[in-house]
């Protein structure tokens, strides 16, 4: 039975069973229907031909407007929303419907939990999936708050997700309860 809640502390003080979280991005389905309509052209240049000067042109315009219209669609879904899920041994990230891309951090492997209260695309250089060298990687899907984990190795990791603070609390107690019980071994 999995337990869902957003960070609110049991009756022993112990961190909920599970937290999730997510966050959504509207502006996405904007670019998703600008996909779609570069799609739906192509589609229709290729069924019926206004152009007369032959195959060459027409095959490019075709050909261009499916390839932007695709990369449009399924580039801007995947990042329409984000759902997080921290549970006693994984930090788990999926993006869009199908999940995918999806990116799981073993708790063991972070050493701090933080939240950056504005979180922009300009940051990151957009939304999406993003790596910056200065910086780490990031699931950017909105502007605002996002939840940031340090990572053993100097490696850092953001996600936008709303009420990353629980999170960060969530994440924080359980490394506490994980060095708690590696100390009495």
């Amino acid at each position: 039975m999995r337990h869902h809640d957003h960070g609110t502390p049991t009756a022993h003080g112990q961190p909920p069973e599970v937290w999730t979280g997510r966050a959504h991005n509207r502006v996405q389905w904007v670019l998703a229907a600008a996909g779609a309509a570069c799609l739906a052209l192509g589609v229709d240049l290729a069924v019926d031909s206004p152009w007369g000067s032959g195959l060459a042109p027409l095959l490019m315009a075709v050909i261009g407007c499916v390839a932007a219209g695709l990369l449009m669609l399924f580039g801007t879904l995947a990042f329409v929303h984000v759902a997080v899920r921290v549970d006693h041994e994984v930090l788990e990230v999926r993006c869009g419907h199908m999940g995918l891309p999806r990116r799981r951090i073993p708790l063991s492997d972070v050493i701090d939990a933080d939240v950056a209260h504005k979180v922009t695309p300009c940051q990151w250089g957009g939304w999406g999936y993003r790596w910056r060298p200065e910086k780490g990687t990031a699931v950017v899907v909105r502007r605002g708050e996002g939840l940031v984990v340090r990572l053993g190795d100097g490696r850092v990791f953001t996600v936008t997700v709303d009420d990353a603070e629980a999170a960060a609390r969530v994440i924080r107690d359980r490394l506490r309860l994980i060095a708690a019980r590696t100390s009495q071994v």
